[in-house]
């Protein structure tokens, strides 16, 4: 049975997504500066993809499992979604705060986990959080608000990465003291941004017909993995379509963001971690800067791409802006001046709007409404998957055909991005007029 959801303020959303900024803020951590801190450790360049190996783990096993988790929670004191925001938020403080304390390589890449752990565990319910608040007229507005904070939260994140390093001088124990600076301040965004968030928000308690569902068929250890498996077998041909298109993309993308700070460092400095490590300090933080730059285009452009998107459809938009972040990618790999950096980056930019949201774009008409929830968790699992797959092969393609050289992984990524393009072009997906209300949404 339907029943009308209270209106929201626009601040009131705003409020409901702030906990969104302090996991995007260690999210861009991860991205930034945790292969630098693996570089100081004395990590080889092919040991970095295995040492990324919790990323793709966690996103794919977590958030289908908490997902699952928090559909068939429900306490009238904690809620349904919010003691996983907070459960997240700690696990995720405690490994930001623990983090620059790294002795060992192994030390550092365990700590990943948890961190992993947590941001996954907090992130995942946030998407459900949404559809439960708000109507179907107010949706678009919160998902635009996640991608605000999105592209807010990493670019402060790597922004710190770019300045502390002038203001934290100095080393202390096997790191400099700019990266306890950066993570620490990334433990108290964490849990503080989610604080605040679940403070003043309040959940919509479930009707009786849900509590006496979730009384009905009470979560156990199979049934997450029972409706997934469903749904996988039930899975429109548009989604197989898109899972080739995030093959390539996502693979692509670790493959930057495991080494765009020794490529810089190579191409503008000539200086690797070993060799130079003060220079290469110099590259990370500029590399900082960057890659702040990127997601500054990323929420600049973002509405601007879902009106394009309406104009000439998602699909064209997104063929289009995976051509421009492959461009980027390959004139960012022989770039020897640092300041034509930040124009090389910005097709990068503009194609990170687009993965954001309009694949979903693509998909939504065939996506069946009462399974959105677990499609969504779905969609997440075909980004992981490639990333777990790079974890596992780079190493070797690394070391064995591009000479170990993070210039050439840079090119590499670029050219997926383009054969990405190209499976993009081949997706058929049926035209739904006037229907576009996904997380890029507006137009308004």
């Amino acid at each position: 049975m339907q029943f009308s959801k209270p209106k929201l303020t626009f601040s009131q959303i705003i409020n409901m997504n702030v906990g969104f900024f302090g996991i995007q803020y260690s999210f861009g951590l991860q991205q930034s500066a945790v292969n630098p801190i693996y570089d100081f450790l004395g990590a080889s360049p092919d040991e970095i993809p295995l040492l990324n190996l919790a990323g793709p783990m966690t996103g794919l096993l977590i958030q289908p499992i908490i997902g699952a988790m928090s559909d068939k929670t429900w306490s009238p004191r904690f809620g349904r979604r919010k003691p996983y925001f907070l459960i997240g938020a700690i696990m995720c403080s405690l490994a930001l705060f623990a983090y620059p304390f790294s002795s060992s390589l192994w030390m550092a890449a365990g700590l990943l986990w948890i961190l992993d752990v947590g941001n996954n565990t907090a992130m995942e319910p946030y998407r459900a959080f949404i559809a439960d608040k708000l109507d179907s007229s107010q949706q678009p507005t919160g998902f635009q608000a996640q991608s605000f904070f999105t592209g807010l939260g990493q670019t402060l994140s790597n922004l710190s990465i770019a300045i502390f390093p002038a203001i934290f001088v100095g080393t202390s124990g096997s790191l400099p003291t700019w990266v306890y600076a950066s993570f620490f301040l990334g433990a108290i965004c964490s849990i503080g941004s989610i604080l605040w968030s679940t403070s003043r928000t309040a959940e919509i308690p479930p009707s009786a017909e849900e509590l006496e569902e979730i009384q009905k068929h009470p979560l156990n250890v199979f049934s997450p993995f029972v409706d997934i498996i469903s749904a996988i077998r039930d899975m429109p041909k548009v989604m197989w379509q898109l899972a080739l298109v995030y093959l390539f993309q996502w693979y692509a993308l670790f493959c930057y963001w495991q080494n765009s700070s020794k490529s810089v460092a190579l191409s503008v400095w000539n200086a690797t971690p070993k060799d130079n490590p003060d220079l290469y300090s110099e590259a990370v933080s500029w590399t900082g800067w960057v890659n702040g730059w990127y997601n500054v285009v990323m929420f600049l452009v973002a509405f601007s791409l879902a009106r394009f998107a309406k104009k000439y459809s998602p699909k064209m938009v997104h063929l289009t802006c995976l051509i421009l972040a492959g461009i980027g990618f390959i004139a960012f790999s022989m770039i020897q001046n640092k300041f034509l950096l930040f124009p090389a980056i910005t097709g990068f930019g503009i194609g990170w709007a687009s993965m954001m949201g309009i694949p979903y774009l693509i998909v939504v008409g065939e996506i069946p409404k009462e399974r959105y929830g677990v499609y969504m968790g779905i969609i997440n699992m075909m980004i992981v998957i490639p990333m777990l797959i790079q974890t596992l092969t780079f190493g070797y393609i690394l070391k064995h055909f591009l000479n170990n050289d993070p210039r050439n992984a840079i090119t590499f990524a670029g050219g997926l991005l383009l054969v990405a393009a190209l499976a993009t072009a081949l997706i058929k997906a049926k035209k739904v007029e006037g229907e576009v209300n996904m997380p890029m949404g507006g137009g308004h």
